[in-house]
């Protein structure tokens, strides 16, 4: 299965991922509209101290400890991808603790969100990849 990598080495810490990750999970057509004025909830985010930077988003876990650890069994896996049920979410938290990664956060809705590749969107392919000027963030198998 495909999934998001990082190269460190090349990641600028622009931040175009996030202003790309959360316009793509917007819903709304126009980036400016979806982006201006508001608080961004991206599902990728940039980290990082002395002089390195990163993207953070989710593994995609082969055996990922957030679905053992979810009680409203809202996170799931669908075709390999490890997916969020937003409407079964109780906002616990409990997935937020456990990932090893960091990789989960809280949505601008309450409800937990991450990095699902993209696949409910429009484009199919994840925005952060698509938004790195860098290329930094690749979306390959390995």
């Amino acid at each position: 299965m495909k999934r998001v990598f990082v190269n460190e080495k090349w990641c600028l810490g622009c931040r175009l991922c996030e202003y790309n990750c959360a316009y793509a999970n917007s819903g709304v057509k126009d980036m400016i509209k979806a982006l201006k004025g508001k608080n961004i909830y991206p599902r990728v985010r940039i980290e990082g101290e002395d002089g390195i930077t990163y993207a953070v988003s989710c593994r995609h876990c082969t055996d990922p400890i957030c679905v053992k650890s979810c009680i409203s069994a809202a996170i799931s896996i669908k075709d390999g991808a490890v997916t969020i049920d937003h409407d079964k979410c109780v906002g616990c938290f409990t997935c937020v603790l456990v990932c090893p990664y960091g990789a989960i956060g809280r949505g601008e809705t309450g409800a937990v969100q991450k990095c699902e590749l993209c696949l409910e969107n429009i484009s199919g392919y994840p925005a952060c990849v698509q938004g790195c000027p860098n290329r930094a963030i690749v979306y390959e198998e390995r």
